[in-house]
């Protein structure tokens, strides 16, 4: 038995803002009926701004729920607001829900994303889907109707990383599970792309390094009255020499090791070593 949050449970029971908006300003669908989830979205904008918000749904209760918090969300903010909206935004605002009914808010996001694009102001989606535009209408789950863009989104905004967590928030790969190594592909190739992005050029490494150095770790021990100077960088070997109380102090070396070198681990690369010069 899933365990649900009383908001859930109370948008459940006490649905808000369902409906139709006749003349809409803005209309979104997803999902489908045949996948046994189908929202329906329906907007009122005016100057910009979201001044009415209804829906129609047919699922479970956490379709249900995210659907009408939803509504709440938006209801009274600006077009540039709604925007910003994710599918973890409505679950966090339903203090969450089980992993398996994630893909509920996936598709209250999917619904007002397409209630946008279908709105005449609304032409710019490179800040919701700018990635993987050439593939946006591969569908990958042909089950459930499940691109893989869609997939692309999820992984991004909500930090997936198994084939398993891809299922409970999109249902791709909850049939005949025929697209699990294409959704592997997708996983693997979305931490790549990630990786490759995160590396640093070698002179961008040690402006990081010089940066790090001098406005964080060189403050910090300024307090007790020490200093460090950065002397040279050989590959991930950093070469520093502490001035002032740090010089020469019995705890020189845990200075070194546990605040300077830790902290260039954690900000610039895992492989630094720091060594002290005289």
């Amino acid at each position: 038995m899933w365990d649900y949050s009383d908001k859930v449970i109370d948008h459940y029971r006490n649905p808000r803002n369902v409906g139709k908006i006749d003349n809409a300003d803005a209309v979104g669908t997803a999902g489908s009926l045949a996948c046994g989830d189908q929202l329906k979205i329906y907007l009122k904008i005016n100057n910009g701004i979201v001044t009415d918000a209804k829906f129609q749904t047919f699922g479970c209760g956490s379709a249900v729920a995210s659907s009408s918090i939803l509504t709440e969300m938006i209801i009274g903010k600006s077009i540039e607001d709604v925007k910003k909206i994710t599918n973890k935004d409505i679950a966090d605002q339903l203090d969450g829900l089980p992993p398996e009914k994630m893909h509920c808010s996936v598709m209250g996001y999917e619904a007002l994303e397409d209630a946008l694009k279908n709105w005449d102001d609304y032409t710019d989606l490179d800040d919701l889907r700018n990635e993987n535009k050439e593939s946006s209408d591969k569908i990958v789950c042909t089950c459930f109707g499940v691109t893989e863009n869609m997939i692309w989104d999820a992984i991004k905004t909500n930090g997936l990383k198994t084939v398993e967590e891809i299922t409970n928030y999109t249902k791709a790969g909850g049939a005949c599970g025929r697209c699990k190594n294409a959704i592997q592909d997708i996983i693997d190739t979305y931490y790549k792309k990630e990786s490759e992005e995160s590396t640093l050029s070698p002179a961008q490494k040690i402006l990081k390094i010089n940066n790090i150095i001098e406005n964080q770790i060189s403050l910090e021990l300024k307090k007790d009255g020490g200093d460090i100077t950065l002397v040279d960088i050989q590959g991930d070997k950093v070469m520093v020499k502490l001035r002032g109380k740090c010089s020469g102090c019995k705890n020189s070396h845990l200075t070194l090791k546990a605040f300077v070198e830790t902290t260039l681990k954690e900000t610039v690369d895992p492989n630094i070593e720091v060594v002290e010069v005289q």
